[in-house]
C-alpha cells in the first residue's frame, strides 16, 4: 500500500487525547493543529504535526494538498439501521397530517411495514439497496457504522440481514459494526412471550454460531418489549458473549435507561424522555448516551433529549443519525450536527467530539478509530471549509471533498 502526506491543512482536528471517551469540558478540546499535516503509511497514521515539519519527512510519498481545507476524523455513527427493503412514503404522508408514530403503527404502517418488504427482499435485493445506503453515508464524510439487523422478526430473516452485513463489508469501504436486534418489535403471529423464547433459544444461538454479530440491542418500549422482557433478552445476550445496547426511553419515559445500567450495557439509545435519575443511573453504571435528534426531527416532536444535561452530570455523550426508512430517513451526520447545536444547545467542538472519538469507544473502535494520531487507521475526510464550525453553521449542504478509510480514497465530491 503507498504512503502519502495531507499538508495544509487550515484546521487539522486530530481529537487527541485520553485513550478514552471524552467527558465535560474534554468535549471541547478537539486537538486543532493550525495548519497541520499528516503522513499516512500502509492505512495508518505515521506522524501529525504542522505541515512545514510533515512536509520534511515525506520521502517520496505522494502528497494530498488540503489547500485550506478542514481536515478531521471520519464520522462515526453509533446507531443506523443500514440494511432494510422499500420505504416508508405512506408514513411520512400520514404523520405530516398529523398523526402520531403510534397511531401510525397500528394502522399497519411503522416497523412491521418494513418487515413485510424486508422479509420479501432477497440477499441479493437487500445487498443492492445496502451497497446504496453504504455509499450515501460516506459522501456525508462517515467512514464506520454500527448497524441493527430488526427488520425480519423471524429466525432466517433476522440471519438474512445479518448476512447480508458480513457480505457488506467485503464489497464497501464503509466499516461496519454489526448489532443484533431480533427484539425490535413483537410479529403479528406470536405472543410477546413466545417471540421472547424465540429470540433467546433460536435466534441468539445461530446469531453466535455464524459470528455475525458483536453487540444485541432491543426495543424497550410500552407495546413494544417491557422492562423483565428485554432484561432477559440483554442477559441472554452477555451469556454468549454479546455486548449491549438498547433503544430507550424513546416514547415515553419507560424505566429503560436505568435497565441498560443495571445490565451493564455499553450504550443507552435514543433517550428523549429520559429523567435525572436515568441520567444520574447511567453515569454511575458508566454507560454511553447515544442521542438521535434526527429522529425527533423526522418525527415532527420537540422532546429533544437533555443532552446539556447530560454533558453537566459527566456522561461521554455520542451522537448518530438513527438512519431507517421511517423515523430518521438521513445518512447526514453534518445534518445530526447542526441539530444537536440548535436543538439541544451542544457546541459544535462537543457535537464533532460525540460523533468521532466518543462514537467509535461506543462501538469498541476507540483504540484504533475516531481521532488523528500516529498508529490510528487513516479514515479521515477532508471538508471543504476553513473552519470545523462551518459542518454545523451550514446545513443542508454538502461540504465533503474527499473521504479515506484506511488510507485509501473511497469517495470524492462529484464521485470518483
Amino acid at each position: 500500500m503507498s504512503s502519502f502526506a495531507v499538508l495544509n491543512a487550515s484546521q487539522l482536528v486530530t481529537l487527541s487525547g485520553p485513550k478514552r471517551p471524552r467527558i465535560g469540558p474534554e468535549l471541547s478540546e478537539l486537538g486543532i493543529v493550525p495548519n497541520g499535516g499528516m503522513l499516512i503509511r500502509d492505512g495508518q497514521i505515521e506522524r501529525v504535526g504542522a505541515s512545514d515539519e510533515i512536509e520534511k519527512n515525506v520521502g517520496d510519498a505522494e502528497v494530498v494538498d488540503a489547500d485550506g481545507r478542514v481536515v478531521m476524523p471520519g464520522f462515526v455513527d453509533a446507531h443506523t439501521h443500514l440494511v432494510f427493503a422499500g420505504n416508508r412514503l405512506d408514513d411520512f404522508g400520514r404523520r405530516a397530517r398529523g398523526e402520531t408514530y403510534e397511531q401510525i403503527a397500528k394502522a399497519g404502517g411503522g416497523i412491521w411495514s418494513t418487515v413485510q418488504k424486508t422479509r420479501a427482499a432477497s440477499e441479493l435485493d437487500l445487498l443492492t439497496l445496502a451497497k446504496k445506503h453504504a455509499n450515501w453515508f460516506l459522501r456525508c464524510g462517515t467512514t464506520t457504522v454500527e448497524a441493527k439487523s430488526g427488520y425480519g422478526l423471524t429466525v432466517e430473516d433476522e440471519l438474512k440481514i445479518l448476512r447480508v452485513m458480513r457480505q457488506l463489508k467485503k464489497e464497501v469501504r464503509l466499516e461496519i459494526v454489526p448489532t443484533f436486534l431480533g427484539a425490535h418489535a413483537v410479529p403479528r403471529e406470536l405472543s410477546p412471550d413466545e417471540y421472547l423464547d424465540v429470540v433467546v433459544t433460536e435466534m441468539l444461538p445461530r446469531v453466535t454460531a455464524e459470528k455475525l454479530a458483536e453487540f444485541c440491542d432491543v426495543f424497550c418500549e410500552r407495546a413494544y418489549f417491557d422492562i423483565d422482557q428485554s432484561r432477559k433478552i440483554l442477559s441472554a445476550a452477555k451469556k454468549v458473549g454479546l455486548s449491549l445496547r438498547g433503544h430507550v426511553d424513546q416514547l415515553t419515559n419507560f424505566g429503560g435507561a436505568k435497565l441498560m445500567a443495571e445490565v451493564g450495557a455499553t450504550t443507552a439509545d435514543h433517550l428523549e424522555q429520559t429523567d435525572e435519575q436515568g441520567i444520574a443511573a447511567l453515569k454511575k453504571a458508566n454507560v454511553q448516551p447515544v442521542l438521535v435528534p434526527g429522529s425527533v426531527y423526522a418525527l415532527g416532536s420537540s422532546r429533544y433529549p437533555r443532552g446539556r444535561e447530560m454533558i453537566e452530570a459527566g456522561l461521554a455523550i455520542v451522537l448518530a443519525t438513527d438512519f431507517n426508512p421511517g423515523s430518521s430517513p438521513t445518512p447526514s451526520m453534518p445534518m445530526v450536527l447542526s441539530l444537536a447545536c440548535t436543538q439541544m444547545k451542544m457546541s459544535p467542538a462537543e457535537a464533532i467530539t460525540a460523533s468521532t472519538v466518543n462514537a467509535a469507544y461506543s462501538v469498541n473502535r476507540g483504540a484504533r478509530i475516531g481521532s488523528l494520531e500516529p498508529g490510528n487507521l487513516a479514515n479521515l475526510v477532508i471538508f471543504d471549509c476553513e473552519d470545523y464550525r462551518e459542518l454545523a453553521y451550514w446545513f443542508g449542504i454538502p461540504q465533503m471533498h474527499s473521504v479515506y478509510v484506511r488510507g485509501e480514497c473511497v469517495s470524492r465530491s462529484g464521485g470518483l
